[in-house]
């Protein structure tokens, strides 16, 4: 149930009119926009009078029920966009950011040239993975925290924020320096580890899972929000269908319908969608024209050679020439690169 109210209306009496609700055992998420201040109650609503708290209450606007069962996450609550910020960077609404990197951290060298490459191409965010969940446990696991110190080397040489992926509670004061933690589509139903993120003050950058809903990726970032985090990113990283020639579907229905539904910023990784190179460039433009805030691309300098997921990585000189393809196109969408 969401309250909108009226232009104007002083902080205190805010806080009075929502000290009330929660005096009566509800939670609330105040969202102030530039036109709109929104107060959304959760618990059982089934016996609050919507009419009745509006006549008697002349700071609101007009009440509604929020039938959706994610509420923070919810466009109804929070109708502007919201803009997730990384140092410089900016995730949302009117701009475009691309991350780009390895598949996984192999070197010092490695992720050190790439960083400097992709930096130089346009890309704005770094990503690299340090642990990596694996379907075979005899398949590369990752530098573990070495791999995160060379990414971190990476970070302080070129000025790049960068984004790693998590795989429990444990690893959180490990990933203290990394500027957004990735939750992968394995862990997208990690209740307990979707509530430890969400008790940290950086941007959490959550995959949708391989055969997850759409609700239930809405559901995954309300776990997060509803513990105070609200820099939350949605990726739309391809889901499994009876479809075998690629890695993945990537659904590009997803972002129009997210945007919908949600005030949070969405990128695409089209890397994982198709798990095959010479489409990743393809998807990449398609998520773009469809709305998308941004992208996350697998970018290496020798994919013949990497130890995890060379098969779908640009190299350097294709990621490249991507980009100078997207800033085209950026133009034409209104988009800021």
């Amino acid at each position: 149930m969401v309250f909108v109210l009226k232009p104007n209306v002083t902080r205190d009496r805010i806080d009075a009119f929502i000290h009330k609700f929660e005096s009566d055992g509800f939670s609330t998420i105040l969202s102030t926009g530039t036109e709109h201040t929104v107060v959304c109650l959760i618990g059982n609503t089934a016996k609050v009078d919507v009419d009745h708290i509006v006549q008697t209450n002349d700071i609101v606007e007009y009440g509604k029920r929020v039938t959706e069962p994610y509420k923070a996450v919810n466009r109804i609550v929070h109708p502007e966009n919201t803009t997730v910020k990384v140092g410089n960077v900016s995730i949302g609404e009117g701009y475009f950011a691309v991350i780009a990197g390895p598949c996984s951290v192999e070197s010092e060298e490695q992720i050190l040239e790439i960083a400097k490459s992709v930096q130089l191409s346009g890309a704005t965010i770094m990503r690299g993975g340090v642990f990596k969940p694996r379907t075979s446990p005899y398949a590369f696991q990752g530098l573990q925290e070495e791999g995160l110190k060379m990414l971190l080397a990476a970070k302080k040489a070129t000025g790049l924020p960068v984004v790693t992926e998590i795989m429990n509670q444990t690893q959180i004061p490990l990933l203290d320096e990394v500027d957004i933690i990735q939750i992968g589509a394995r862990n997208m139903q990690n209740f307990d580890l979707l509530k430890e993120v969400g008790k940290c003050k950086k941007p959490i950058l959550l995959k949708r899972g391989l055969a997850n809903t759409i609700e239930e990726l809405l559901m995954s970032a309300e776990y997060i929000m509803s513990e105070g985090n609200e820099q939350v990113i949605l990726c739309e990283r391809g889901i499994r269908t009876f479809e075998t020639m690629t890695r993945n579907t990537l659904d590009l229905s997803a972002i129009p319908l997210l945007k919908q539904k949600s005030h949070l910023p969405v990128i695409v990784d089209p890397s994982h969608a198709a798990g095959i190179r010479s489409l990743v460039a393809p998807l990449a433009k398609a998520a773009m024209a469809v709305g998308a805030d941004g992208l996350m691309i697998e970018a290496h300098n020798d994919p013949s050679r990497a130890l995890c997921d060379g098969a779908q990585s640009l190299d350097l000189k294709q990621f490249e020439e991507l980009m100078v393809d997207l800033r085209k196109r950026a133009m034409f969408e209104g988009k800021r690169m």
